[in-house]
């Protein structure tokens, strides 16, 4: 419940603002704005079903409105084929105040108002981000304990306790963040390790992205180490009476554990299944059968909670101020872009099969924390907007860059494109539009019958 109420606050803070672009920009070209609407006030895509609002109320030319269907939202720009369809501007001679009778240059100011707003959102909200809470990370040389491999890193030389250090001669920054993202978005060849003082190059074979992307989860391949100790035994563990705050668990099914990830790395190999697990209490071994739940729980299979890294690591601390956050929040927004454009490339690869992992609003909610974080709530929605910005970019008609690459279009030959290609271009992006819907929700179906029925 908290994630829908969350993406439903966030989704509607990005819709207003997308359309607040592209309402403040069709206004200073004295371009008449007969809608704005947060969700649609029909049964997108389709116009002309189940046309009814919420709320509504008409100031000026502009009648401003919460519609029922709640995934989307529009601005109607008078003399502007969209998602309305309302074509009824055709029947009349272009007038002054219509989108149609503007200049090329100022159609894409207007169309691309939408994509410049979320661009500024995220820029904003990093940057806000960074100020109020800085950034704290752990340098990959201050890894004291190495990293946890899973049996796929194991499979290809890896052992658990050894230092990554990068791939393909890149350097790894961060320890906290699973090396395995970067190693998928660049197609990573060779991984850089350190064993015992000694610098080694590991090849990495090409099943182990397929493996990794095909499992969904289930393989975590390398997790940064720390010691075994149990910080907390959440309600409703398996051992819950069994288990205490300072326990070390030491083996699973004779599988000696000594870096907590190895837990889970180790309990995903038996899901459904009984396992023995013992723990290590002063110098008393407690072992006990428990039965594990068919799938991974998000509170962790056996809900135990691990100390903090930053308790056995040095952490390194960067601090900004408001003139320093804004630049920094900059950069890490077009990081984020980058990552997600380079995810483009495992999506159409045949080998990796990408585009099965593709979801729809199901996927997207797990962006947001189950809990009440509003750092963590702020820092999805920055990257949704992010997302939003780029997907809109896209030069799909339906979506803002389809009109921008028309009004690139009446830029360069000095002729807008005919009512008629716009209507059947419109119609392709339409359908274009409500195919990716399908799919991607429909894989959120598939995976979630697959959990409970298969």
């Amino acid at each position: 419940m908290i994630r829908i109420l969350y993406l439903f606050l966030g989704l509607s803070v990005l819709i207003t603002l997308h359309e607040l672009g592209h309402f403040l920009a069709a206004r200073i070209f004295k371009t008449r704005v007969e809608r704005f609407y947060l969700f649609f006030d029909f049964l997108f895509p389709f116009p002309n079903i189940l046309n009814f609002s919420i709320l509504r109320k008409k100031i000026g030319d502009t009648e401003y409105g919460l519609g029922w269907f709640p995934f989307g939202g529009y601005v109607k720009i008078a003399g502007m084929l969209d998602e309305s369809q309302d074509e009824s501007y055709k029947n009349s001679p272009p007038q002054p105040w219509e989108f149609r009778s503007k200049p090329a240059w100022q159609k894409l100011i207007i169309v691309l108002g939408g994509i410049v707003v979320n661009l500024l959102l995220g820029f904003f909200i990093f940057s806000m981000l960074l100020w109020a809470n800085g950034e704290r990370y752990i340098p990959i040389e201050n890894a004291r304990y190495g990293f946890a491999m899973d049996s796929l890193a194991k499979s290809i030389g890896l052992q658990s306790g050894d230092k990554l250090i990068g791939y393909d001669n890149k350097t790894f920054r961060d320890a906290l963040v699973p090396v395995v993202k970067d190693l998928l978005l660049d197609d990573a060849r060779v991984l850089h390790i350190e064993r015992a003082g000694k610098k080694i190059d590991i090849p990495i074979p090409e099943h182990v992205y397929e493996a990794i992307l095909q499992s969904e989860g289930k393989i975590m391949f390398t997790r940064l180490a720390i010691p075994n100790d149990i910080d907390t035994v959440l309600p409703g563990s398996p051992l819950q009476g069994i288990a205490q705050n300072g326990d070390k668990l030491i083996f699973i099914n004779n599988e000696k554990i000594e870096y907590f990830p190895e837990i889970t790395m180790t309990l995903l190999r038996f899901l459904g299944s009984e396992v023995t697990v013992g723990l290590l209490r002063g110098n008393d071994t407690i072992t006990h059968r428990v039965t594990l739940p068919a799938e991974m729980p998000e509170e962790g299979i056996l809900k135990l909670g691990a100390r903090s890294p930053e308790d056995y690591l040095e952490v390194k601390r960067t601090e900004y101020n408001l003139f320093t956050a804004i630049p920094a929040g900059i950069v890490k927004s077009f990081q984020i872009l980058s990552d997600y454009i380079k995810q483009f490339r495992i999506i159409f690869s045949p080998r990796l099969k990408g585009y099965k992992q593709i979801g729809g609003f199901a996927a997207i909610s797990k962006l947001y924390p189950n809990r009440w974080d509003w750092t963590a709530f702020w820092t999805s929605t920055a990257l949704l907007s992010l997302i939003l910005a780029f997907m809109n970019f896209l030069p799909i008609p339906v979506l803002d860059g389809g009109y921008a690459l028309f009004a690139l279009w009446e830029m360069v030959t000095g002729k807008a494109p005919g009512e008629r290609f716009l209507q059947y271009a419109h119609t392709v992006g339409m359908v274009l539009v409500l195919a990716l819907l399908i799919y991607a929700n429909g894989n959120d179906l598939v995976r979630w019958l697959s959990k409970y029925f298969i």
